[in-house]
């Protein structure tokens, strides 16, 4: 990959570009969901819409994709000399795999950006509208862990940014793994605080009109609720009865009703590639709420980073003139020493009283031709370091 000179927000994300600004599309999901057939599904629909997406690979442990990605993690880490190098197991090496790859992170939005910006040099050559990224199976080693939080805010720092919670729905057909899912997609919500779509996959197989219904309307969640209870007697009242089960699951429907108000439901299928305007509808909708909520903290954030770096200069600058000033005036007293002038002591502070301009224009000189260092080398990748790494630091 090519090296970056900037992590910089580009000025789509800021919202500054007058053409539509481009998505970055994040899929997560439970292992067997179906993830990586709806990304499959997602391409081979752009791609017919004549708008090819930037596909990013982030599984490091998979064979094969059905797709073909422009940046593939694999490419750059071996998973298998990972685990063999580091004696870890199959989870231990995709976290592992990931925190190597997310060291490349400002290469990686420096292409981004460079795909999704006209070319000078080819102005017939279309800028990618659509960024899909594909993440492990294992969906908690890339959302709880460090380098996966760095790949997104390092997106999300740049383009508008999405999360797309794929679940498998003929597995969430009863109430309480419907509400472990839901439980499952707030968490996420929260850790990353970007925008979510539900997409219901595998809807060919059953049809989600069920999971709508539950998130819209308490009531026929609580009837599911009791219809399953009567007719399993899985709880510890029996038949019909109130068991532990059951009141979580009633508690946790009745807690989840205001989060299913922030979220986008969509019911597809990838195998049939139905939904797929639905999605990108949703999508569209999505990246306006980014730029309305996410992206305003955002600013927020760096402002307060950047803040933060001047004072740091200042008080580094006040250090370093301050030891120059001592060490100045202790010379001075050797000399006085050294010549024994004991009659001069007020005289000499007369000659220090007419140097001090001098001192004074040399310290100036010296203080700017520093805070000129300074601001040039915060302009560097290596000084600035990146901004989602800065973010990361602010949550621990």
């Amino acid at each position: 990959m090519a090296s970056t000179s900037s992590s910089a927000p580009s000025s789509e994300a800021t919202g500054s570009s007058t053409g539509p600004s481009p998505v970055a599309i994040v899929c997560v999901g439970m292992a067997g969901s179906g993830k990586t057939t709806f990304m499959r599904r997602i391409n081979s629909y752009l791609h017919g819409k004549n708008d090819p997406p930037y596909v990013i690979n982030l599984d490091p442990a998979v064979l094969n994709v059905p797709f073909e990605s422009n940046i593939d993690i694999r490419d750059s880490v071996n998973y298998q000399e990972v685990m063999k190098q580091y004696n870890l197991g199959p989870n231990g090496g995709i976290l592992t795999s990931l925190n190597l790859f997310a060291t490349k992170v400002d290469q990686i939005v420096n292409l981004l950006e460079k795909r999704t910006t006209p070319d000078p040099s080819n102005p017939q050559k279309k800028p990618v509208q659509h960024i899909l990224v594909d993440t492990p199976g294992q969906i908690e080693v890339f959302v709880w862990s460090a380098s996966g939080t760095i790949l997104l805010e390092s997106f999300a720092s740049s383009f508008p940014t999405v999360i797309a919670y794929i679940i498998d729905t003929p597995r969430t057909a009863s109430t309480s793994t419907f509400i472990s899912n839901m439980l499952y997609a707030c968490s996420i919500l929260y850790k990353t605080k970007l925008p979510m779509i539900l997409v219901f996959n595998k809807t060919d197989v059953k049809d989600a009109s069920f999971a709508k219904e539950w998130m819209t309307d308490f009531e026929a969640f609580q009837a599911a609720l009791q219809e399953e209870q009567a007719g399993d007697g899985m709880g510890e009242g029996g038949p019909g009865g109130s068991g532990y089960m059951n009141s979580l699951v009633s508690s946790m429907s009745l807690v989840l009703e205001e989060f299913y108000s922030h979220l986008s439901f969509v019911p597809v299928s990838s195998r049939l590639g139905t939904g797929m305007e639905e999605f990108f509808a949703a999508v569209q909708e999505k990246a306006e709420e980014f730029k309305q909520d996410y992206l305003p903290e955002l600013q927020r954030r760096r402002q307060e980073r950047d803040e933060q770096r001047r004072k740091a200069r200042e008080e580094e600058l006040d250090k370093m003139m301050k030891g120059m000033s001592v060490n100045a005036a202790k010379g001075k007293g050797k000399e006085k020493e050294k010549e024994g002038e004991e009659d001069d002591m007020d005289a000499g502070d007369d000659v220090d009283d007419d140097d001090i301009p001098d001192d004074e224009n040399d310290r100036e000189g010296l203080k700017s031709r520093y805070e000129a260092a300074l601001t040039s080398e915060g302009d560097s990748i290596m000084a600035d370091a990146s901004f989602a790494k800065y973010l990361h630091q602010q949550r621990r």
